[in-house]
């Protein structure tokens, strides 16, 4: 088992580098392997943030996956299916959708971000404020799977009146 490192870097842009146990070379483990990725990561968030679904997509594979915790149902893959089940109705049941990263951690094709979710319901008028993660994962300069872990607990009360 070679050891090879993985970069954790702030919104700022600033790495540092810890190493982890895996298997491969460390010459596999190039910053250029985990820039790409990075940046293709931190564009579709400033799309989303832009409010540009269309610019959001155009980041995403043909057949990418979309895993969600909450009840938006992204039923098969692609971006069209993206924007029907999970872009579009997050973005019309929120005002505003807001999605901010505070860390970012590459390693090769995937990226992970950690932050915070914030919106009003507009249904409800309630407001929200939750810590996420998403998993990020880009081949050939394109997003091809993204799995997101969030406290439903939290974002579920707002979300109902009473």
């Amino acid at each position: 088992m070679g050891v090879i490192k993985h970069k954790k870097i702030d919104v700022d842009g600033n790495a540092g580098s810890e190493p982890v146990a895996a298997s491969g070379s460390e010459s596999e483990a190039t910053s250029a392997t985990y820039r790409a990725p990075l940046e293709i990561v931190k564009e579709l968030y400033a799309k989303l943030t832009a409010g540009d679904p269309s610019g959001a997509l155009a980041l995403m594979s043909d057949d990418i996956e979309w895993i969600t915790m909450m009840d938006y149902k992204v039923a098969g893959r692609g971006p069209q299916k993206v924007l029907e089940g999970m872009l579009m109705p997050a973005m019309e049941e929120w005002e505003p959708y807001t999605l901010t990263p505070h860390e970012f951690i590459c390693d090769g094709d995937k990226v992970v971000s950690v932050g915070r979710f914030e919106g009003t319901n507009r249904a409800t008028g309630k407001h929200v404020e939750v810590d996420y993660s998403h998993i990020w994962e880009v081949r050939g300069h394109k997003i091809v799977r993204h799995r997101q872990f969030i406290d439903t607990g939290k974002i579920e009360p707002a979300r109902h009146l009473g």
